[in-house]
């Protein structure tokens, strides 16, 4: 006994006198960070290939990117290259940020333990993270993931009303799991989906760019409105509405920022018939869209229920599901106790403590309005250069570029996306396409992502395009 608290204490102080300095701890210089299998990069496909499902996919397949470190903005491959990250939302604050990669580590030699056992860190953050959201937004249950975040949000719809039916919108995405999936019309409406269920009803895909209503005043409302004659085929089935999920601005659905008084129009109908709220914010909050924490505040809306995940932990998986105490005690009373052995665990409480931090000592909300202000302002300026650039939009550091082959018809352009896509791998910046015709290229980087970083990207962009329509 004696020997192990000598241990522990040995472990907890080496951790409160570290130091990120590569003479005094060569551990923790850049160079050291690359962890070396021993492996060739051809052994390492092969074995993937080899062991892991082919249905996990790899980015530039069949020459994909192997990446052993990252900082910042910047992930590095086994040859030391570096690149410039512009699609990575999950590690928010930055790739292994010192103080969220210290909390980490500090806490992971102190405990890690399931949230049955009260813990500070637990109580901690739950009041700082639910002191960023409005009245009565006040209680939190904590998963691990984004698509547990939706089950348990859709239950919780579910028992309020005693309900089955949802609405959700076109080419939404809210996860993989099986209940996720009946509401991801990106994943139902895949031709291997498991195709529309009949307790499912699907919004239009509120795009201004492309869809029918295309007048930014008008847009939301006319968008909105057809959450009435859903709501009316639910009736007409016998069923009842449980509840409408939609994302506070759509990823996969094309970087699409949602009009004016869209969500307002939805929300009043939905709980006009009895239904829940929900905001998927797993994608886009804390603070992405550069005026506030959460996405769905532009649109002059509160939920009765936010989905959060992937920036939560800086990569690390944390989730959580933010409601009201009166909906979270319904849920209580008819359902048994909800309990995930890892969901609020010390070390992911001390992990999300760290990044609320960061995101609040490092501005990054500012940051993101004014590095995002002018990401735009650059985008907007090339589309004046290149005809095939028929929409650029987005808010704070959620961008979206599409490409068209004619600007008049607006037809989808993808393979112009695609091939820009790979010069911009070929010159060591990595985005990503997206979108019903994987026309769009998305922009989504770590919020440390700067003005020289714009300036960059907008060189090699504005050259990639006069490379592949030469």
């Amino acid at each position: 006994m004696i020997l192990l608290m000598a241990q522990y204490l040995m472990n907890f102080m080496s951790l409160l006198v570290w130091k990120n300095d590569e003479d005094e701890d060569p551990g923790f210089t850049e160079k050291n960070r690359t962890v070396s299998s021993g492996l060739s990069k051809e052994e390492i496909y092969r074995l993937r290939k080899k062991h892991v499902a082919n249905a996990c996919i790899l980015f530039y397949d069949p020459d994909p990117l192997q990446i052993v470190r990252a900082q910042g903005q910047y992930m590095y491959d086994e040859l030391d290259n570096e690149y410039l990250d512009c699609i990575n939302n999950v590690c928010h604050v930055g790739h292994c940020h010192p103080e969220v990669v210290a909390a980490a580590s500090r806490q992971m030699a102190i405990l890690n333990t399931n949230s049955r056992y009260l813990s500070h860190l637990n109580s901690t953050y739950s009041e700082q993270l639910t002191s960023l959201f409005p009245d009565p937004l006040d209680t939190v249950f904590f998963v691990n993931s984004g698509s547990e975040a939706t089950e348990l949000s859709l239950e919780l719809c579910r028992v309020w009303n005693d309900a089955t039916d949802f609405i959700c919108v076109d080419s939404g995405y809210h996860g993989h799991t099986r209940s996720a999936i009946t509401v991801s019309n990106y994943k139902f409406g895949h031709p291997r989906g498991i195709g529309q269920p009949d307790f499912i009803q699907m919004m239009e895909l509120p795009d201004t760019y492309r869809g029918k209503y295309r007048d930014l005043e008008t847009a939301g409302e006319k968008y909105g409105a057809e959450a009435e004659t859903l709501v009316e085929n639910i009736r007409n089935r016998g069923a009842k509405v449980a509840g409408f999920i939609g994302e506070s601005a759509l990823s996969c659905g094309g970087q699409i920022i949602l009009p004016q008084n869209y969500l307002k129009t939805i929300y009043r109908t939905v709980r006009e018939a009895g239904g829940l709220c929900i905001a998927d914010e797993v994608q886009v909050g804390f603070g992405r869209c550069g005026t506030g924490m959460w996405v769905y505040e532009t649109q002059g809306v509160v939920p009765d229920i936010v989905t959060i995940g992937k920036p939560m932990g800086n990569g690390h998986p944390i989730a959580g599901v933010v409601t009201t105490r009166k909906i979270a005690e319904k849920y209580r009373l008819n359902r048994p106790e909800y309990f995930n052995t890892y969901g609020g665990n010390p070390v992911s409480m001390a992990v999300g403590l760290a990044v609320l931090d960061v995101i609040k000592k490092e501005k990054l909300v500012e940051h993101a309005h004014q590095t995002g202000t002018v990401f735009l302002q650059e985008l907007k300026l090339l589309q004046q250069r290149h005809d095939c650039i028929g929409d650029v939009r987005g808010i704070g550091l959620f961008l979206g570029i599409e490409f068209v082959k004619c600007r008049d018809s607006r037809e989808p352009d993808e393979d112009t996306a695609v091939s820009v896509k790979k010069f911009m791998y070929k010159n060591k910046i990595i985005v990503s396409t997206e979108g019903r015709y994987n026309n769009i290229v998305k922009i989504k980087p770590p919020m440390k992502f700067d003005e020289a970083n714009v300036a960059h990207f907008i060189k090699h962009f504005d050259r990639a395009i006069s490379e592949v329509k030469s």
